[in-house]
């Protein structure tokens, strides 16, 4: 085989991953999906009961659509916002029985080219890509001309410990922490919760999520009580965007957080860096934070401090990675929440994305490293884009255009007690924009 003749790998049967996949298919250019989980948007399967701030008409990539009315399928109202679980029922299993190239649990455990370490330059370029696999038979390894990692972030949730590695004890009470929005519709969930102290820690759309839910519960169970731990001096800007995100379920989601922390059942922490978890003589843990403050009698710890690209299944591959976000060194100044926080993230494609590991690219929440606010059409344009480079379509490939919906949002996540590094990008909301980027993705 020459390496042209090899298919398409394509990591992760996700939103984004599946998409690459309906791209390739329209190129006529083969593929193999491989996918950790036992079905297609296992990942997305995990949060099912989460409703998403993106209506159905932002959640379909245009290509997949056509491949899938072709067979008949008719999409959900674009006006509406699904679930997770619906976004998995309704459009990503149907669209990967449609493509038929999905192997599902298959976990990729490396990707290396072939014969050939990192140190080995000789020939590097032209030797296909070796995409080990473990499977239900046994570990595998496929062939490849080109990889496309859509794998995602969900598998590396970033830790309670302020400083990025666990808090001292947290590894310890594993058993009493939780790093998902807990479903308060599930009797077992909800048991677990109610009438508890639970400590959430984070700002971001999942810990709203989860303060929302945890004051409805107290409504029903009033010895329901909240700590919310806030890393930061304040937290107006967890709550912004309300009347200025032009993803309106988006901006309403800061508004019911901040009705949610004044009904009394929350009680704020500001400036609370997490040290240490200990568990109490009662069984109950109490949180130190970096300056000796601390939490006590807590039930329940919920952590929603974002999440983290795993990397090392990419350990043998050249890649060219920012020392601060971990996403592609070119991508980093157009994504860094230290500056981009008020939807100026510009549309990119895979001149962004590239490696020097050519034909390799990480696609999706991925690519964005350790930062957040990623949405799905992002993906889609990223995906589409990166599979007209690799057909040898540069024009279209370095055609990216994508009009994307301002946060309203103000200040970004380097913030240390008050003091910002964003630079200055708040103020009246953002106008959509259409940006052409010229570049080749050479």
């Amino acid at each position: 085989m020459t390496t042209t003749t090899l298919p398409v790998v394509v990591i992760g049967a996700g939103p984004v991953g599946l998409a690459a996949a309906a791209h390739l298919a329209h190129r006529s250019i083969p593929c193999i999906v491989l996918e950790a989980g036992a079905t297609a948007g296992a990942a997305v399967s995990e949060w099912g009961h989460v409703r998403l701030f993106s209506a159905w008409s932002e959640l379909i990539d245009p290509v997949a659509r056509t491949l899938l009315e072709a067979t008949g399928w008719v999409p959900s109202d674009p006006d509406t916002y699904p679930t997770g679980a619906e976004w998995v029922a309704d459009y990503l299993r149907p669209l990967a029985n449609e493509l038929d190239v999905v192997r599902l649990d298959h976990r990729v455990t490396a990707v290396t080219r072939a014969d050939r370490d990192r140190l080995v330059s000789s020939g590097r370029d032209a030797a296909p890509f070796t995409v080990h696999v473990q499977g239900p038979g046994g570990p595998t390894v496929v062939r490849a001309r080109a990889v496309i990692d859509a794998s995602g972030t969900w598998g590396g949730p970033n830790p309670l410990g302020a400083d990025g590695v666990p808090a001292t004890g947290e590894d310890v009470v594993g058993d009493r922490i939780s790093r998902r929005i807990p479903d308060l519709d599930d009797p077992t969930t909800r048991s677990r919760y109610a009438d508890r102290h639970v400590a959430v820690a984070g700002t971001g759309a999942s810990a709203k999520s989860a303060l929302i839910g945890l004051t409805r519960l107290a409504e029903s169970h009033p010895r329901t009580r909240v700590s919310w731990l806030v890393r930061r001096s304040e937290v107006d800007d967890a709550f912004a965007g309300s009347g200025q995100d032009e993803l309106p379920e988006r901006g309403a989601l800061g508004r019911r957080a901040a009705d949610a922390v004044s009904t009394g059942t929350v009680s704020t922490f500001l400036g609370f860096r997490s040290t240490a978890v200990d568990r109490q003589p009662d069984g109950r843990l109490t949180v130190t934070a970096s300056d000796d403050r601390t939490v006590h009698d807590v039930d329940e710890v919920v952590v929603l401090t974002g999440f983290r690209p795993d990397l090392s299944m990419l350990s043998e591959l050249r890649l060219d990675l920012d020392p601060v976000l971990q996403s592609p060194r070119a991508l980093a100044p157009l994504i860094d929440p230290n500056e981009h926080s008020c939807g100026t993230v510009a549309p990119h494609g895979a001149a962004e994305l590239a490696h020097p590991e050519t034909h390799f690219f990480v696609v999706g929440m991925k690519s964005y490293g350790r930062a957040t606010s990623f949405l799905a059409l992002t993906g889609y344009e990223q995906t589409r884009s990166v599979v007209a480079a690799i057909a040898g379509d540069h024009e279209a490939a370095a055609r990216v255009e994508l009009t994307l919906p301002a946060t309203g949002v103000c200040g970004g996540s380097g913030e240390f007690d008050g003091t910002s590094t964003s630079s200055g990008c708040c103020g009246a909301p953002a106008e959509p924009r259409v940006i052409a980027l010229g570049r080749s993705p050479t």
